[in-house]
């Protein structure tokens, strides 16, 4: 791929494990197409569990990032040091996401809706929207320089719908890159096979301990690609089973409807 086609694209997630469920399909493809992806986490992920203490919890997790890093081709995964549940719009806040666009020097910015069940996931999405302006204001953290251009803003898939459901703007097939998706929720194993089954399918004993990979990835597929499927639904492409979705925010720069298909195009 020549230089001046490489696009970059860099997803804030609330929590360490938001942009593989949102976007990891998509990332690996758009990674072995020869694009730049960046992960971030915008909390530590240190109340996720239900038996870890917070300090050891956000250094397993920080260590299950890396591992999607050597698993996925994206060139990094940033944590941020906020504590997950306390996330707060802080100015600080907006001007650590707004440096981590400048340096990276996205073209393509990428987080939730605002309309999420949870706070972490509504407050990252106001910090990383607040940005569609101030990354191209020069005298807003001067000591990085602003883009050339406004990078594209836009949302990933969710399933609310107050005030509206999400638009299918964008729409990636995962069926061919499906075992590669698991692969990567699977390094996140305190998430996955630990407190997720606790807290929202109320298996207190539950233990992947000496799974097989197919085991792993029918559990995985069981509990959570009900979400890529109904992405698939929602953007009604015949034949397709598991997608990521993606819509274009009103912020940032405007592309045209296949301007915007076309980024995500591998």
């Amino acid at each position: 791929m020549k230089e001046q086609d490489v696009k970059r694209f860099i997803f804030f997630g609330a929590h360490p494990d938001d942009p593989d469920v949102f976007f990891g399909g998509t990332a690996v493809k758009l990674a072995r197409a020869g694009h730049k992806v960046k992960f971030v986490s915008v909390t530590n992920g240190n109340a996720g569990h239900h038996k870890m203490k917070p300090d050891a919890l956000a250094a397993r997790r920080y260590g299950e990032t890396q591992e999607v890093v050597r698993r996925s081709g994206i060139v990094e995964y940033d944590v941020m040091q906020n504590s997950d549940t306390l996330l707060e719009n802080t100015l600080a806040n907006r001007i650590a996401i707004t440096k981590l666009i400048r340096e990276f020097k996205a073209d393509v910015v990428i987080s939730h809706r605002l309309c999420d069940y949870h706070p972490d996931h509504r407050t990252t999405a106001q910090l990383v929207m607040d940005t569609s302006f101030l990354v191209r204001v020069p005298l807003f953290c001067p000591d990085v320089p602003t883009p050339d251009t406004t990078p594209v803003y836009a949302y990933s898939y969710d399933g609310f719908t107050d005030p509206r459901p999400i638009r299918p703007d964008a729409v990636v097939s995962i069926d061919d890159i499906l075992d590669e998706k698991m692969r990567l929720l699977d390094c996140h194993e305190s998430q996955f096979y630990e407190w997720l089954p606790w807290v929202d399918f109320d298996m207190p004993d539950f233990s992947a301990e000496g799974w097989s990979w197919e085991q792993r990835k029918a559990h995985l597929l069981k509990y959570w690609g009900g979400i890529w499927k109904r992405a698939a639904q929602l953007g009604g492409v015949p034949g397709m089973e598991y997608a990521e979705v993606f819509e274009q925010s009103e912020y940032g720069k405007r592309l045209t409807p296949e301007e915007f298909k076309d980024l995500f195009t591998v």
